[in-house]
């Protein structure tokens, strides 16, 4: 499995959409646990790191 490099302030852009239709996601604090944040609706989540690294498709700085 490749390991992907972010830092908090990063935006991802995601495979999937979230349920407001944007696929971009702001990293809000890093860890064991990523908080993410919607860059459309700006609804805030906590994704463990695992299952985050497998639903990115690119990270824009």
């Amino acid at each position: 499995m490749k390991i992907i490099k972010f830092e908090v302030g990063n935006t991802l852009v995601m495979k999937k959409k979230h349920p407001c239709g944007c696929d971009r996601m702001k990293v809000l604090r890093t860890g064991s646990d990523i908080r993410i944040q919607c860059v459309q609706c700006s609804r805030d989540m906590t994704v463990p790191r695992e299952k985050l690294e497998k639903s990115i498709k690119e990270v824009e700085v």
